[in-house]
Formats: C-alpha cells, sequence, structure tokens
C-alpha cells in the first residue's frame, strides 16, 4: 500500500512548476502537475489528491472558477488547498478563503522552503 501523500500543482508558470514539483517529489510526496485550470480540473477528479497548489490567473480555467467547481463537487469538496498567488489585495484574499482555500500565499513573499513547510502543517492537520 502507498502511504505518500499526493500534492496536485496546478500552475501556469513553468519554472515555479518544475521547481514545486522536484521539491515536494524530494520531501516524499506524490505530484501532479497541471499547466492550467481545465487539466487541473480533470486530474483532480482521476487520482484525488491530498492537497491542491492552486495558482489564480491561469487560462482556460482560473483559480477562482476551480475552487467554486471543486467545493461543489461532492467526491474532491474536502480537499485542502493552499493558492499560490501574485495577487495580494485584501478582496482577492478574502474571495479565496470564502471559496475554501485553507491558505493564501502571495508568491513573492514565500520561499519554497516556507511553501513547504505550509503543505506538511496542512496535511498534517487534515
Amino acid at each position: 500500500m502507498n502511504d505518500k501523500k499526493r500534492v496536485l500543482v496546478i500552475e501556469d508558470e513553468a519554472p515555479l512548476s518544475k521547481i514545486l514539483a522536484e521539491t515536494l517529489t524530494e520531501n516524499g510526496f506524490e505530484v501532479d502537475v497541471a499547466v492550467h485550470g481545465e487539466e487541473g480540473w480533470h486530474k483532480a477528479r482521476e487520482n484525488r489528491p491530498d492537497l491542491i497548489l492552486l495558482h489564480i490567473i491561469m487560462p482556460r480555467l482560473d483559480g477562482f472558477v476551480f475552487l467554486k467547481r471543486l467545493r461543489t463537487n461532492k467526491k474532491l469538496a474536502t480537499i485542502p488547498v493552499i493558492i499560490l498567488s501574485n495577487l495580494g489585495q485584501d478582496s482577492d484574499i478574502a474571495e479565496a478563503r470564502e471559496l475554501g482555500a485553507m491558505d493564501y500565499l502571495v508568491k513573492s513573499n514565500h520561499t519554497i522552503e516556507a511553501i513547504m513547510q505550509r503543505v506538511q502543517q496542512v496535511l498534517h492537520a487534515s
């Protein structure tokens, strides 16, 4: 039986996506990566992750719409989501929290190590 936690990274910035995937893998997680919201939605339904790292501004399906869709799907509604965004406005943070995001991390304010620490905290709490 596989005890590894699965993290789905939905991020359209390839360099960041690659670093996140590599770091998560090095920390013992199984990782799926999607480059836009529609691909992320497909992967979330196909391989239910234990946690989703979600970017907001993406092609095909933005993070807010993805989060709304996730929270209304009975099989996926309880998956914890951490937002990774360049948007730091209070209104964006409030909207993400209202939609059920566990945390909202502004990319420029957090190192990869800090993101990993938050991922581990959220997964250990769930």
